[in-house]
């Protein structure tokens, strides 16, 4: 690490992320701060149903103040496996389970102030469940859509999905099926 840690400050520990001071050195003897926002994790699936289409959420996000369309995700706990976070919000969300779970990639999704790391998977040979979806309190506005993926591709070229983890894991999922065939 080019940089000397000399003092850290959890200024607050809160339920999605933590908010970190560090007083810092460079090589040069230089001192500065670095503002860190601590989050545990996530993890993102790509729903692909048999007939090619995608799973999509509209969720209301608070700090837009609108609802986007994205893909089925959410926070780690501590020490949880990100392929089974993956499997849970999969059927959280939207009521679907995966026959198969294949990693796609992980991202950082802000290094310049965040640690928080993403992993995305594609889920294949789905199965809708008969009790459907099981959302938390603040999922319950959230809507299920369906696209076919060529769809998804336009929509993304258009600018109409925003959501970085969405078009990653989009476009990753196109990558892939398209080497198979």
């Amino acid at each position: 690490m080019e940089l000397k840690q000399l003092k850290r400050e959890v200024l607050y520990a809160g339920r999605t992320f933590d908010l970190i001071v560090d007083q810092v050195e460079y090589p040069s003897g230089n001192r500065s701060v670095r503002e860190i926002a601590h989050h545990p994790g996530g993890a993102v699936v790509v729903p692909l149903l048999d007939d090619g289409r995608v799973i999509l959420v509209s969720q209301l996000r608070y700090p837009l103040g609108k609802h986007i369309l994205e893909l089925p995700a959410g926070k780690l706990t501590l020490g949880e496996d990100p392929e089974a976070a993956a499997l849970r919000e999969l059927e959280e969300e939207t009521g679907w389970s995966a026959g198969t779970l294949e990693k796609l990639i992980s991202i950082y999704t802000t290094p310049g102030f965040c640690d928080e790391e993403l992993h995305i998977y594609l889920a294949t040979h789905l199965k809708e469940l008969h009790r459907g979806h099981k959302r938390e309190e603040g999922e319950f506005t959230m809507t299920v859509h369906v696209f076919p993926l060529h769809d998804l591709i336009r929509m993304i070229d258009s600018g109409e999905i925003h959501d970085g983890k969405t078009i990653v894991g989009i476009l990753m999922a196109k990558r892939k099926l398209s080497r198979q065939h």
